[in-house]
């Protein structure tokens, strides 16, 4: 079993409800700390095996792994997760404003609100890539016209005797 599918069974094991709310608090946390220390240097690319990576970050294999799940995405070269080995040489190389966007979309404000971020992305863009993101949540429906509604051209003729006529 790959390192990513135990812990894709991490995530969707039979937990009581106070047990899987721990996990995921602690889960959480760790990500936190996790991208805090990823975003302080955002020059630095993190490139190892994923044994040494996942012992840098102070995190068990299966934790780790999850942070890689969570951040795949968002790298400038997305990992086959289901792939990855100890040896397997992973490379952080981050798009930011691409991991920010991905931060908005999964509703995860311990995230995107973080302070690190003032240093690589401006206040003027983060909202920017906020707005962009809220503006493509809202959906939007287009009325249909029936064939014997009057047309919206404005005519006064029906549809299917005005623009509808070819269809």
């Amino acid at each position: 079993m790959s390192i990513y599918e135990r812990w894709v069974e991490e995530t969707e094991k039979e937990r009581e409800h106070d047990a899987a709310d721990k996990f995921w608090a602690e889960y959480f946390s760790t990500e936190k700390d996790f991208y805090q220390e990823l975003l302080t240097d955002p020059n630095k690319i993190f490139e190892d095996t994923f044994a040494n990576l996942a012992e840098h970050f102070g995190r068990k294999h299966e934790l780790f792994m999850g942070f890689l799940d969570g951040i795949n995405s968002s790298l400038k070269k997305e990992l086959d997760l289901n792939g990855i080995k100890e040896d397997t040489i992973v490379k952080l190389d981050i798009d930011f404003e691409k991991l920010y966007l991905n931060m908005q979309k999964a509703k995860a404000p311990w995230l995107y609100k973080l302070k690190e971020w003032d240093n690589i992305l401006s206040l003027e863009k983060r909202n920017e890539i906020a707005k962009e993101y809220k503006k493509s949540m809202i959906a939007v429906s287009r009325k249909t016209v029936g064939r014997n509604d009057p047309c919206p051209c404005g005519s006064g003729k029906k549809y299917k005797k005005c623009c509808g006529k070819n269809e």
